[in-house]
């Protein structure tokens, strides 16, 4: 959530940075700072009353002692019917704030300046690509055929249980499943994450601590009964263990990770496009947090993106890391980097992970601060990265390295799977 005191002080330049985002923002802004200027005005009034009141009291009790009832009713009876402006007052200004936060939670983070103008992923800059693209035959097959050829994974079975977007992992392909969830929570422990096990329902306000609320309501499972939403990411729970809480600063950076499987409506989802795994409603994920320092985010933004470079590499696999515009970016985020893998049977390229830094967006939602000694508490900055989703990454797999003789695996998760190819 943007700050207020940033929009009161630095309105142009807010509205500027979220002209990159394609957002018209002047409306809402508009009307934050006149609920603003209305709370202040009732919360001054109220102070002065509160002041009068505690005021009276004393000079009620002195009356008192003196012998002075009469005078000391009089007080008193002036301070009653105080009482009940005051009440109004504070009904007044617990309406105002409630009317704020239902404006502020409409707003966008803000771009960072590093972050392109554009309005559709054809406005993304790719900043780096390493890896050759594999050169298949004709009789190449896409990742469905594969699956469907070896019998470990079934997207009919799937929509048989649930519906499309739930495949079904058999065999090898269950195996393979739960070996890079295991290799990929091992190099993230490797590089000093701490694992957590969360939650897969969260309530609205862990939706509203990480801007997934009221922004990607339709994009959520929601179970009414109970107030509950599937995670569309780990993100959301891991990020939400910090709501309210104040880190000491020698405690930062604070880093953890996590599996867990994601749950995602994709209203409007179809087409060849998400056939396969190239879409699904539920998918697994390893998801890496940090807690920073502000002065240290972006360093460590640089140093989460190598982290999935580094997974990619070791799986043989093509990639590309895109900086994204502002038009294609999350609600939340300052800056994102999307890294997309080479589909050599489809063609195309293909995303498998995001990084992001939402600097002080999400802790200023949850109230996440850090505290340096007896200084004052300063909001901190979260980052988030996928390391890695698996559906397209087990696609590329299959698609880049299909032989007549099978699958042949990376030999980097070999010793997790137990065998090196599937046929």
């Amino acid at each position: 959530m943007l700050q207020l005191a940033t929009l009161r002080e630095r309105t142009d330049f807010v509205l500027q940075r979220l002209a990159v985002k394609n957002i018209d923002a002047k409306p809402v802004v508009d009307r934050v700072l006149s609920i603003d200027e209305d709370r202040r005005k009732v919360q001054m009034e109220l102070d002065q009353l509160l002041n009068q009141q505690n005021t009276i009291a004393k000079q009620v009790g002195e009356l008192y002692k003196s012998g002075k009832k009469a005078e000391g009713d009089e007080l008193k009876n002036k301070s009653t019917a105080l009482k009940q402006t005051v009440a109004e007052l504070s009904d007044r200004l617990t309406s105002l704030e409630e009317e704020l936060n239902q404006e502020l939670v409409k707003l966008p983070n803000m771009p960072s300046e590093r972050v392109p103008k554009g309005k559709t992923p054809e406005d993304n800059e790719v900043v780096h690509q390493e890896g050759a693209l594999p050169s298949l035959d004709a009789s190449a097959k896409p990742h469905w055929e594969i699956a469907a050829q070896y019998d470990i994974i079934d997207f009919e079975l799937g929509v048989k249980l649930t519906g499309a977007g739930f495949p079904v992992y058999k065999g090898k392909g269950a195996k393979l499943q739960r070996a890079l969830i295991n290799y990929f929570l091992d190099k993230a422990g490797e590089a000093g994450y701490r694992e957590i096990q969360p939650p897969i329902l969260v309530n609205k306000d862990s939706g509203y601590g990480t801007g997934q609320l009221p922004d990607k309501d339709a994009q959520m499972y929601h179970v009414q009964l109970d107030e509950f939403y599937l995670i569309p990411t780990a993100e959301v729970p891991v990020t939400n263990i910090f709501r309210d809480v104040i880190v000491k600063a020698e405690e930062l950076p604070v880093k953890l990770c996590a599996y867990t499987p994601c749950f995602r409506r994709e209203a409007g989802s179809y087409g060849k496009d998400v056939r396969g795994l190239n879409r699904l409603h539920q998918f697994d994920k390893v998801e890496i947090v940090q807690v920073q320092h502000p002065d240290k985010s972006y360093d460590t933004l640089d140093e989460m993106v190598e982290h999935v470079a580094g997974l990619l590499r070791a799986l043989q696999l093509p990639f590309r890391i895109l900086r994204l515009c502002g038009g294609d970016m999350s609600f939340s985020s300052a800056l994102t980097y999307d890294f997309e893998v080479y589909s050599a049977a489809q063609k195309k390229w293909l995303e498998v992970s995001s990084v992001s830094n939402f600097e002080t967006f999400q802790a200023n939602r949850m109230k996440l601060r850090y505290r340096a000694g007896t200084d004052k508490p300063v909001l901190a900055h979260t980052l988030n990265g996928s390391a890695l989703a698996l559906p397209r990454i087990v696609a590329a797999l299959l698609e880049n390295n299909q032989t007549p003789e099978g699958v042949v695996l990376p030999d980097a998760i070999r010793a997790y799977t137990g065998f090196d190819r599937i046929d």
